[in-house]
């Protein structure tokens, strides 16, 4: 469960109109970006994972983690992960965040957890068009409902393809709280009021840099 107080929560979001400032010239460049390296990368880091997969393999469990999140006009799809979690994880059928995750990873899932290598499978959820390199982390209709009940302010987020990294991520971290869901949403619509190519490319570049560097979020 989210752990918040709603009276905590002194700085509401403001009252704004929010619009794509990407133009159709640059959002279908922007696809085609996500098609040529999203095949690149599943090129690349195919050594990698057929090792994770053979890992995973040998352990219990589904190697491939699929989740349904909530994306691109508001329509549900499966992401993809390879799997960090023992499956007793949401037994009780309570959807938990990052921290609550944490206690149920196992050996293996917290070194991919830590260096960001679970995420990988997601190249295929980019080459699909579920989602792009850029663009709001997607997030489950559990918790989309309990945004809903703060702001109404989220059905912008249904304007953007959601993305393997984002502002918000190298700069809000994870999200355990409704502060910092609140906080990211606003971090999220401030990129769709200002996105491009550019900025695209910058977040893409400081998202590669913190996770050599080995920063946590």
């Amino acid at each position: 469960m989210l752990n918040y107080n709603i009276n905590r929560y002194s700085a509401p979001l403001r009252k704004l109109e929010h619009y794509d400032a990407m133009d159709g010239f640059q959002l279908a460049v922007k696809r085609v970006f996500d098609i040529i390296f999203s095949i690149i990368g599943l090129i690349l880091f195919s050594p990698l994972l057929l090792i994770f997969s053979v890992i995973l393999v040998f352990s219990k469990g589904p190697v491939i983690f699929k989740q349904e999140r909530i994306g691109y006009r508001g329509k549900p799809f499966m992401i993809y992960k390879f799997r960090t979690m023992r499956t007793d994880a949401e037994d009780d059928g309570i959807p938990r965040l990052e921290v609550e995750r944490n206690r149920y990873l196992t050996p293996f899932g917290r070194f991919l957890r830590s260096h960001h290598l679970d995420e990988l499978p997601q190249l295929w959820n980019v080459l699909r068009g579920d989602m792009s390199f850029v663009g709001p982390r997607p997030e489950r209709q559990y918790f989309i409902d309990q945004i809903n009940r703060e702001t109404d302010d989220y059905r912008y987020i249904y304007l953007m393809r959601p993305g393997v990294t984002s502002y918000a991520t190298i700069y809000n971290g994870y999200t355990d709280t409704m502060d910092k869901m609140l906080k990211r949403l606003e971090y999220d619509l401030d990129y769709l009021d200002n996105r491009s190519l550019l900025l695209d490319l910058k977040i893409i570049f400081n998202t590669v840099f913190s996770v050599f560097s080995g920063k946590k979020f």
